[in-house]
C-alpha cells in the first residue's frame, strides 16, 4: 500500500496529527492508498509557507524557470511506469490510456517550460518623450485543485503553467487518486526551489478550506458544484476563480455521414476512460434516417468491448472510480428507462468485486431523462431520433452546460453551422477526440469559466501592470 505525506514549507510528512482515509482498488477492492486528510491549521500553515516564497519564486529568470520544469518533464518521463500504475490502481484506468496521459503531461509540462519564457508584455507609444508598458507578473499563490478522473495530465497543465509564470502553488489532487499526485509533486518537488511546490491530501473539506484561503487564483477542474462553492468562496477573498467544471456533451449525427464510422465515433467518445472524461459524449441526436443503422452498429460496438481490470493490457474498458460513483450512473440510468428510455444492452450493475459497470446503449430517449440533461459521468450512450439537422442543433444547445460539442457532417455548410450556434467553448467537426497540441479551452455557464491549456493559460495566471514612463522635467526633460 502507498503511505502518501504531505509537503509543506519544503518538509514532507508534515501535519502529523492529520486523519487517515483509505484509496481502494475500484477492480477488486484491494487497500491501494493511505493518506492524511489536511487540518485546518495545516491549511493555514500552507499557504503562509507558500506566500513567504512568493517574491523568491517570483523574481527568478523566467529561463531559469523553464529549465527546472523541463528537468521537473524528464523526472516525470523516467516514472512513467510507476505513474501509469498508480493512476490504474486508484482510479482504475486500463494501464495503455493511463501511460498515454502520463505522456500527454510529460508533453504539456515541456510546452509550458518553452512558453513561460516567451510569454510578453505590451507597450503603447503615447508620445514621443514617454511611453507606457504592459508588463506581466505573477499573481502569487495558485491554488491547483484537480481531479481523479486524468489526474497526471490536467495537473501538469495547471502546475507547468502556474511554475512557469512564477507563482507558488499550493496543490490539492483528488482523495480518489492522492497517491498519483503524491507522486507528480514528489518528481516536481525535486526540482524546485523549497516551498515553492506545497502538497496537501485529503477529501472536499480540504479543498473548501484551501479555496477560502487568502490565495490569489482557485484553479480548479471538476464537478459543477464544486465549481459553484469555489467561484462564491473567491468572491469572499477576492481571488481568481479558474474552473474548468461537468459538462453535458452533445454528438450530433447528420443525415449524411456513414452510419457504421458514426457508431465508432460515438463508442469512442462515450465509452473512453469508462465515460469518465469531461468532454465525453453525453448525449447522441442522430437524423431519423441514419437512426437504426447507427443503434444497430453502436450495440456491435459496446458488446465488443473488452471489460476487465485497467492493469489487464487486454482491457478496453476498466471500472468507474468506485462503487459510490457506479451508483450515480446506474441511478440515472434506471430514472430515464422509468421515464421510457429503452436498453439495447447493457444497463445491469454486474456481480462480483469492483465497481464494474457495462458499456450501455439507450434508444428512445427524449429531453427531460436524467442522462439528456445532467452529466452522468459513465460508459453511457443516450440517443435520440431527429428529423433534421436544424432540430438536432436546437436540442443540443438546450443545456445548462457549455463545455464542448461534436457535430459528424460530410456538410460544410452544417458544420459552419454548428460551430457558430453550439452555445459551448469548443466544437469538434468529425472528430471526438483530437485537436493542436497547446489548443486552449474555454468552457461557459455551468462548465466555468477562463481558459485551460494553450498559451492562454498563462495569461489566466499573471496579472498585467501599466507603467507609465515619461521623461524627468517635462516635455524638455531627459534621463
Amino acid at each position: 500500500m502507498y503511505e502518501v505525506r504531505q509537503l509543506i514549507g519544503g518538509v514532507w510528512g508534515a501535519d502529523g496529527d492529520a486523519d487517515q482515509l483509505l484509496v481502494f482498488d475500484p477492480a477488486d477492492d484491494s487497500p491501494v492508498t493511505r493518506m492524511p486528510v489536511a487540518t485546518d491549521a495545516a491549511v493555514a500553515a500552507a499557504v503562509k509557507a507558500a506566500r513567504a516564497v512568493v517574491p523568491t519564486w517570483a523574481g527568478k529568470r523566467a529561463a531559469e524557470r523553464g529549465a527546472a520544469l523541463h528537468r521537473a518533464a524528464d523526472a516525470v518521463e523516467a516514472a512513467i511506469d510507476q505513474l501509469s500504475s498508480l493512476q490504474t490502481a486508484e482510479m482504475g484506468r486500463p494501464i495503455s490510456a493511463a501511460r498515454a496521459s502520463v505522456e500527454a503531461g510529460v508533453g504539456t509540462l515541456r510546452q509550458y517550460a518553452e512558453l513561460g519564457p516567451l510569454h510578453r508584455g505590451r507597450a503603447l507609444a503615447g508620445a514621443p518623450e514617454a511611453i507606457d508598458l504592459m508588463a506581466v507578473q505573477p499573481r502569487g499563490i495558485v491554488a491547483v485543485l484537480t481531479p481523479w478522473n486524468d489526474p497526471v495530465a490536467v495537473s501538469c497543465g495547471l502546475l507547468g503553467a502556474a511554475l512557469v509564470t512564477g507563482n507558488t502553488v499550493v496543490y490539492k489532487p483528488s482523495e480518489r487518486s492522492p497517491a498519483t499526485g503524491w507522486l507528480l509533486a514528489r518528481l516536481l518537488d525535486e526540482h524546485l526551489p523549497a516551498g515553492v511546490l506545497t502538497l496537501l491530501t485529503g477529501d472536499a473539506r480540504v479543498g473548501t478550506a484551501l479555496a477560502a484561503q487568502e490565495v490569489d487564483v482557485v484553479a480548479h477542474v471538476g464537478s459543477t458544484a464544486t465549481g459553484r462553492s469555489i467561484a462564491a468562496a473567491c468572491a469572499k477573498t477576492y481571488a481568481k476563480p479558474l474552473l474548468e467544471n461537468g459538462g453535458s456533451d452533445p454528438l450530433i449525427v447528420d443525415a449524411d455521414v456513414d452510419p457504421e464510422w458514426a457508431a465508432e465515433q460515438a463508442a469512442l467518445g462515450a465509452f473512453a476512460n469508462s465515460g469518465q472524461l469531461c468532454v465525453s459524449v453525453e448525449r447522441i441526436y442522430v437524423h431519423r434516417r441514419i437512426v437504426q443503422p447507427f443503434l444497430d452498429a453502436l450495440v456491435r460496438q459496446a458488446e465488443s468491448m473488452r471489460v476487465g481490470p485497467g492493469r489487464d493490457p487486454r482491457t478496453e474498458m476498466g471500472p468507474l472510480v468506485d462503487r459510490r460513483h457506479r451508483e450515480h450512473v446506474a441511478a440515472q440510468v434506471e430514472a430515464s428507462v422509468a421515464d421510457g428510455a429503452r436498453v439495447l444492452c447493457g444497463g445491469v450493475v454486474p456481480d462480483g468485486p469492483g465497481a464494474f459497470y457495462p458499456p450501455t446503449v439507450l434508444a428512445d430517449c427524449c429531453d427531460g431523462m436524467l442522462v439528456m440533461r445532467e452529466e452522468t459521468f459513465g460508459p453511457v450512450a443516450p440517443v435520440m431520433a431527429v428529423e433534421s439537422f436544424d432540430e438536432a442543433l436546437s436540442r443540443a444547445s438546450r443545456s445548462s452546460y457549455g463545455l464542448a460539442a461534436t457535430v459528424l457532417t460530410a456538410s460544410m455548410t452544417h458544420a459552419q453551422r454548428a460551430w457558430r450556434e453550439l452555445p459551448v467553448g469548443t466544437v469538434k467537426v468529425n472528430a471526438v477526440f483530437g485537436g493542436a497540441p497547446g489548443g486552449a479551452a474555454h468552457p461557459r455557464r455551468g462548465s466555468g469559466q477562463g481558459f485551460g491549456y494553450g498559451p492562454e493559460l498563462l495569461d489566466e495566471l499573471t496579472v498585467t501592470k501599466v507603467v507609465h514612463l515619461g521623461a524627468p522635467g517635462g516635455p524638455d526633460g531627459h534621463w
